[in-house]
């Protein structure tokens, strides 16, 4: 598969707290300046990297890390419709194709044109107090509401465009993308999407007494997330939560962005390696 599009300005990203990442990152730097292309490389989080992204400077990052730092990563590129080629020295690599050690032969491929680009919806969610947007983020895998520091279940009225569906008493609930549905949605039961559809996948966590089956709503929906208790709070593709009041509303709905990821070869990837991921999760040793 030929793509018309050659990548001439790279930058290559690690993630800062893994050596490894930030010396393979240098070191594809350097293969890279050995063809005669001049590609800077540093931290993700380097505010004079990412400025220099925002400002268009590149048309492709290279995310050298786990599945988390191809999400910031993903992030970063998504508003300014810039590429991501994930390079895997992490453990779990749902989101990446090129494994470690692998990736002289996939940038050779890279230069020549010989990849396709595999593009992934995003949430857009908007926390609302009183009628009034009180903060608006962007989740590549998805926006969950659920219970803070007391172990005690929490009421959430679940609504679909305005149309009230259920009231879930539950740990939690998910509201997840396709590329999501491999991640804190598996955990939780819900149903593996393939990562190009775009649909919002409604997961409820450890429901007790109330619906327990996941709901798969179609792109265009708003799903609005009422918290009925105290004790809520919002987290966005897993990172620091916000702490919700009750009364307090999630409206999530497909996101104006789209993450651009680099691939290789059929799109098939996605179900060969599945069973992979599935067979073995690494983080906690499980044997091949």
């Amino acid at each position: 598969m030929t793509s018309t599009f050659i990548p001439k300005r790279i930058v290559i990203t690690g993630h800062p707290k893994l050596i490894e990442s930030l010396d393979e990152s240098r070191a594809i730097s350097e293969y890279l300046k050995q063809r005669g292309m001049d590609c800077p490389h540093g931290s993700l989080y380097d505010e004079k990297l990412r400025k220099r992204i925002h400002t268009g400077e590149f048309d492709l990052l290279i995310a050298v890390g786990g599945d988390g730092t191809m999400l910031r990563a993903g992030h970063l590129c998504a508003p300014h419709d810039i590429p991501v080629l994930g390079v895997n020295k992490g453990r779990l690599g749902f989101l990446y194709q090129v494994e470690e050690g692998g990736w002289q032969k996939m940038l050779e491929q890279l230069l020549a044109g010989d990849f396709w680009i595999e593009k992934r919806m995003m949430l857009r969610a908007d926390h609302v107090r009183s009628g009034e947007v009180v903060g608006s983020w962007l989740a590549l895998n998805d926006a969950v509401v659920s219970r803070g520091q007391y172990l005690r279940p929490i009421h959430i009225k679940a609504s679909v465009d305005d149309q009230y569906l259920t009231t879930f008493v539950a740990d939690g609930l998910i509201a997840s993308t396709a590329t999501g549905s491999t991640a804190y949605a598996l955990a939780a039961g819900g149903p593996i999407l393939p990562p190009e559809l775009r649909n919002i996948l409604l997961i409820p966590i450890a429901p007790h007494l109330s619906v327990d089956r996941a709901v798969v709503l179609s792109e265009g929906t708003t799903v609005s997330m009422t918290v009925l208790s105290e004790n809520s709070v919002l987290s966005i593709d897993g990172q620091i939560p916000v702490g919700l009041a009750e009364d307090d509303r999630v409206d999530v709905r497909a996101g104006e962005n789209t993450v651009k990821f680099i691939r290789f070869g059929d799109p098939g990837y996605f179900y060969r390696n599945l069973t992979t991921h599935m067979n073995q999760n690494t983080t906690i040793g499980l044997p091949r």
